[in-house]
């Protein structure tokens, strides 16, 4: 076991991320298949959106230097008609929401605005804006512009867009090859008899599940023992995957062999232990090809961490030009303590703006239930001893994709 090189919590979540490696592998994937894939091209905008002057209601299109007149319908206009210009002085079209507006009229009047309106007539009114409901042809995309840059996390508004321009493939990166791993031999999976000296191995599907809801696919690799040379063979054996994520056995104690596994196969490590609580035990590295990420053993901290070290690699690893944490203020709801000397990573939740810490920040770092009591977290630097009522503080929302809406990482 190395002497543990301990950085701070913001220190070490850039270090990591400027050593993220940046992806090569492309592939085409079908509009169904693109949800929480990254582009990997730029995408040009193909068709005009709209890609026609429309109304945006129901209601009657007309010249607008003939408001407050009483207007003679000449026609009515539906979606999917194409009306040619034929209006006549004192005329106008009923026309329907998403109709073709003619050249021959810029202004739209909702049916509701009119008065006198009979099946051949209408009275305009005089208080009406120019151009009021005329959506205009490309005013929301014009042909030849950029939809969407090379590295954009694809959400459902995304694939909304990509369907209205009639596109059904593109480029995007190859998703991450992840391997993750459990440590000790007093786990059991969910799906073993575990007696009270065991226990059932909770890190590896919280890990797992966490990396799918942003879009990684994970393999779990099963567990790792407390023996130094199985540990070397396994390791060996995971040069594959791009990125290795490990829970548990990187601390001082007799039984943990992951560190020097990792380092009899070529790891190079970044850091190995972070000025946080909780979640000192933390490790990561580079190791020919793969990026090491070694969490905690205790569960609680094992989410958290991979949570707010590990995602933002990966989104970097995968090609996301966004891969900072977003963040939003929100006003605490009462006072809580912390100790100053190293920073605080403290679970809440946040309701209308407010932020509640969770159990008065007093739960170990060994426990789940605390976790499934929170919607948020906040980061607390070293010298921060106290929160006050009513304060503004940097609250990060969980289950909130794709990362980086905002500039900078969290710190």
């Amino acid at each position: 076991m190395t002497k543990l090189d301990i950085l701070a919590f913001d220190k070490a979540g850039k270090l990591a991320q400027q050593h993220a490696s940046l992806p090569q592998n492309t592939e085409t994937v079908l509009l169904t298949e693109l949800l929480q894939r990254v582009l990997a091209e730029n995408i040009i905008v193909q068709k005009n959106l709209p890609s026609f002057n429309n109304s945006a209601m129901d209601g009657f299109a007309f010249q607008y230097a003939e408001r407050g007149q009483t207007l003679r319908i000449r026609a009515a206009i539906f979606a999917g008609d194409k009306p040619l210009p034929r209006l006549e002085a004192g005329e106008c079209y009923k026309i329907m929401t998403g109709a073709q507006v003619p050249s021959d009229a810029d202004t739209i009047v909702p049916i509701e605005n009119c008065s006198g309106v009979t099946d051949t007539h209408v009275q305009i009114p005089e208080d009406i804006k120019q151009g009021n409901a005329f959506r205009q042809k490309g005013e929301e995309q014009k042909e030849g512009h950029i939809l969407f840059e090379k590295g954009t996390f694809i959400t459902p508004a995304h694939i909304a867009l990509l369907a209205s321009q009639g596109i059904m493939a593109v480029k995007a990166y190859k998703k991450l090859q992840i391997a993750v791993l459990s440590t000790g031999n007093e786990i059991k999976e969910p799906w073993e008899n575990a007696d009270k000296d065991e226990i059932y191995n909770a890190n590896a599907f919280a890990i797992t599940s966490l990396l799918e809801q942003y879009g990684f696919a994970p393999t779990y690799a099963g567990s790792l023992p407390d023996d130094l040379e199985q540990t070397v063979s396994l390791i060996k054996s995971l040069k594959r995957y791009d990125v290795i994520i490990t829970t548990g056995g990187i601390s001082m104690g007799d039984a943990d062999f992951l560190e020097e596994g990792f380092l009899r196969n070529g790891l190079t490590p970044l850091f190995h232990g972070v000025n946080v609580k909780p979640g000192r035990p933390t490790m990561m590295g580079t190791m020919d090809s793969s990026f090491v990420m070694a969490m905690p053993g205790n569960p609680l901290t094992a989410m958290i961490n991979t949570f707010m070290l590990s995602l933002p690699v990966l989104f970097k690893m995968q090609g996301s030009k966004h891969f900072s944490h977003p963040y939003i203020y929100a006003r605490n709801s009462k006072t809580f303590k912390m100790k100053p000397g190293k920073s605080n990573i403290v679970l809440g939740s946040v309701e209308d703006g407010v932020f509640h810490v969770t159990r008065d920040n007093r739960y170990g770092s060994g426990m789940l239930t605390p976790i499934t009591e929170s919607n948020a977290l906040a980061v607390f630097n070293d010298t921060v001893g106290m929160v006050e009522k009513g304060e503004m503080i940097k609250v990060v929302l969980f289950e909130r994709a794709p990362l980086g809406s905002s500039s900078g990482y969290i710190n």
